[in-house]
């Protein structure tokens, strides 16, 4: 964390958790009466000027109160977020789904996309590396979050559903090569993208040499504690049943 001092940090985090929460711009007041921050309104108003200045956070026009940016946000995955584990109950849950598809990948990954759309709350997508096989679930999960109330970027998302050149790219091209990948879609250069993140991972099936991939499209303030380690565990699940495949 050599880029923030242990104060800056303290303050992003706990803003970036608020943000998440209640999808609305963060003030210094809120921050100081319900998070533990040990300074006054005014410090961490200054603070959050200087988490502005070196690009963790930006103002919106609307409102007096930040928001983080692509750059705040990784910074709170990488170094800052407290990761949520599945519970017993969970993990078994989802094995079991699994487990009980027919053994083939369709099912296996129809099957995963719909357990993992309602593991998470979110869109969740599956696709299968130079193929036009998609696979995906939880449509109505994103209408309940206030960014897609916006018609343009509902309709951007989830028109990108039929064209699977679009998908293709998104995941083996677009999605950097971490075990489990984050993308903003600021990052990506797609029109009305802005407020969306994504969160997948990529895996081979069996002997064939070719990837598959399973992942959420959400929010760019997906609750990414929680988002990740099930993502990471879907594609665990995912790569182990279709090992022979």
């Amino acid at each position: 964390m050599n880029e923030l001092t242990p104060r800056q940090a303290h303050i992003l985090k706990a803003l970036i958790e608020e943000y998440i929460e209640a999808a609305e711009p963060v003030g210094s007041e809120t921050l100081e009466k319900k998070y533990s921050l040990g300074v006054s309104p005014a410090t961490i108003r200054n603070e959050m000027v200087a988490l502005t200045r070196s690009g963790f956070l930006k103002q919106t026009f609307s409102s007096a109160g930040r928001i983080p940016t692509s750059r705040g946000l990784r910074f709170y995955v990488q170094q800052l977020m407290d990761e949520k584990q599945l519970s017993v109950t969970e993990e078994v849950s989802a094995k079991e789904r699994i487990k009980d598809s027919k053994r083939d990948v369709d099912h296996v990954m129809r099957e995963a996309t719909r357990a993992l759309a309602q593991s998470t709350g979110t869109l969740a997508i599956g696709a299968l590396e130079d193929d036009d096989s998609i696979w995906h679930a939880g449509y109505a999960k994103i209408l309940e979050k206030p960014e897609f109330y916006n018609i343009d970027v509902t309709s951007h998302v989830l028109a990108i559903l039929e064209e699977v050149k679009r998908i293709q790219e998104l995941f083996f091209e677009k999605l950097p090569g971490e075990p489990v990948a984050i993308l903003f879609g600021e990052e990506l250069g797609w029109p009305y993208f802005e407020p969306i993140g994504i969160v997948a991972t990529k895996f081979l099936i069996g002997n064939k040499g070719r990837h598959c991939a399973v992942g959420v499209v959400g929010p760019a303030r997906l609750p990414f504690s929680y988002v990740i380690p099930r993502v990471r565990y879907f594609g665990s699940l995912l790569s182990e049943a279709m090992r022979d495949f």
